[in-house]
């Protein structure tokens, strides 16, 4: 393993998390792996969840805190009947009741019912600070505090399979929502708008980034291309995955992007008619940052400045 070879490495893996990992042990495994210190993921997943963990590799960290900003899809199932102090079944059972006169109608609309904005309670095993202390450092100790609701979107939730009629109801479903929704507590907020306990049994991230399972790779796929000199090829670009909009330049653009100057409008195509971020690209396909339209003075302001021959 060479030095040079190591610094090749740069772009977005999609890794798909085992259960019993943490994110943080999923990128200690991954930078010893690469051989690379600069190495982030755009979002955690709880140890018991599986599924799609982007992880940024080089300078792609400098895009976590955009990718991580995209929608996320997650496969949950909610089992009725019983509450943990964990809002999922790893934890300590609550309560329990039997929820078995809960109809498959009735458990549709109560699902279906949370597709908008809604209002969240982050659960105590988040990682959301409270007065510069983690939820869930706080919740190993015992300590329980109050949490002020923060607004969130589910998108779209479709429904899959419903076991109505038992005394512990299940039910399947995808669900498409925005960053920082804690499948577990909107598991929760379905079994109290039912008058039930409720927990969250099983949860998978199907989607993260952009990025789906079927673009996913183990850890021990991750080694074996690294050793077969294949890992290169499966690097995504992190501009590619980010949907601002796109303009290229010529020359002069080029010039001023690498500069960190602002870049008129003039001479890029197609000129940029929206506020906000766009991307910048030279002629010959190289991304050279992210800069704010200016649609006034009609130019665009460096944000992120990339140097592709870096």
């Amino acid at each position: 393993m060479t030095q040079a070879k190591t610094h090749n490495f740069e772009g977005v893996l999609a890794v798909w998390k085992p259960a019993g990992w943490t994110s943080h042990d999923v990128v200690a495994k991954a930078r010893r792996i690469l051989g690379v210190k600069r190495i982030g993921h755009t979002g955690t997943l709880d140890p018991a969840v599986t599924g799609v963990l982007p992880i940024c590799v080089g300078r792609a960290t400098r895009m976590v805190e955009y990718l991580q900003e995209l929608p996320k899809t997650y496969e949950a199932t909610l089992r009725f009947g019983i509450a943990t102090d964990t809002e999922d079944l790893t934890g300590n059972t609550v309560e329990r009741c039997d929820a078995s006169h809960l109809t498959e109608a009735s458990i549709r609309e109560a699902v279906q019912s949370f597709v908008g904005d809604i209002m969240q309670v982050p659960p105590m095993v988040s990682a959301v600070k409270i007065d510069g202390k983690r939820l869930y450092e706080l919740a190993r100790e015992g300590v329980t505090v109050e949490r002020p609701a923060r607004p969130v979107t589910i998108y779209e939730i479709r429904i899959g399979d419903v076991n109505a009629g038992v005394p512990e109801p299940e039910v399947t479903f995808t669900v498409r929502c925005s960053k920082g929704t804690y499948i577990r507590t909107l598991c929760v907020d379905i079994g109290r708008k039912l008058g039930v306990p409720a927990a969250m049994a099983v949860l998978k991230r199907t989607e993260s980034a952009g990025l789906a399972p079927e673009d996913s790779l183990t850890l021990e796929e991750i080694a074996s291309l690294r050793e077969s000199g294949e890992l290169g090829g499966r690097m995504i670009e992190a501009d590619t995955l980010i949907p601002f909009p796109r303009t290229t330049g010529g020359q002069t653009a080029a010039s001023h992007a690498r500069q960190g100057k602002a870049v008129p409008f003039e001479g890029l195509q197609p000129k940029p008619d929206e506020a906000g971020l766009w991307r910048l690209y030279r002629e010959d396909g190289a991304f050279l940052g992210l800069f704010e339209a200016d649609l006034q003075g009609r130019r665009l302001k460096a944000v992120k400045v990339f140097h592709p021959e870096d």
